[in-house]
C-alpha cells in the first residue's frame, strides 16, 4: 500500500510538472516563425539564430516598401498555416519580453468559424505594444484586451480558436529593429 502511495505521489508530480511546462513554454525556442515584408533578416537567418540565441531578430530594410508581419503559429507547424489551439478556460494571458524601435500591433489570428483550420483573413483582435528602443520590456497582455481593431467594443478574441500570432509593423522606418526574447501563453 505504501508503495502505491508513493507511485501516485510521483506520477502526480510527473503530471504537473509537464502541466506546468505546458503552460510556461517559450514560442521564441519551441516553434518555428514566418516573416513576410521588408525585413533584412530571411525566415532562415530568424530561426537559425532563435535556435542558436534564444531570440528573434528583425530589422526593416533601408526605406521599406509595406508592412513587416513576423508571424508564430501557436501549435508547432512547419508552415505558416495548421489548425487551431482551444486554450483552457484557465488561460488568462500572454507575456511576452521584447524591445522595440517602433510601436508593434499584436493581432491574435483565429481560426475559421468551424474551427477546424487557420485560414488568411478572418478574425484578428489585436493589440498594440508600445515602442521601448532602450530596453527590454515584459508586459502581460490579458485575454480580454484583445478586440477587432482595437475598438473598445470589438469582437473579441475567441481563446478557443486561436491559431498564431501576428506581430506587425505597418509603417516600419528604416532600419527599425523588433526583438523577442519570449512569448508565454499562461
Amino acid at each position: 500500500m505504501r508503495q502505491l502511495s508513493l507511485y501516485l505521489l510521483v506520477f502526480s508530480f510527473i503530471c504537473f510538472s509537464a502541466i506546468a511546462q505546458e503552460k510556461t513554454e517559450n514560442l521564441v525556442k519551441s516553434n518555428k516563425w514566418f516573416i513576410a515584408g521588408p525585413s533584412k533578416e530571411s525566415e532562415e537567418t530568424i530561426n537559425a539564430v532563435r535556435l542558436k540565441n534564444g531570440i528573434i531578430t528583425v530589422t526593416s530594410e533601408d526605406n521599406p516598401k509595406g508592412e513587416i508581419e513576423l508571424n508564430v503559429m501557436i501549435t508547432p507547424s512547419e508552415i505558416n498555416d495548421g489548425i487551431p489551439t482551444n486554450l483552457p478556460n484557465e488561460s488568462k494571458f500572454v507575456e511576452i519580453t521584447y524591445q522595440s524601435s517602433q510601436i508593434i500591433k499584436l493581432q491574435a489570428r483565429e481560426g475559421n468559424s468551424e474551427g477546424t483550420a487557420c485560414v488568411h483573413g478572418g478574425s484578428h483582435p489585436r493589440v498594440s505594444l508600445p515602442a521601448s528602443p532602450d530596453q527590454f520590456k515584459t508586459i502581460k497582455i490579458p485575454w480580454s484586451d484583445f478586440k477587432q481593431d482595437e475598438l473598445p467594443n470589438g469582437k473579441l478574441l475567441n481563446i478557443h480558436n486561436l491559431c498564431k500570432f501576428n506581430f506587425v509593423n505597418y509603417n516600419p522606418n528604416s532600419g527599425s529593429v523588433l526583438k523577442i526574447k519570449s512569448v508565454i501563453i499562461n
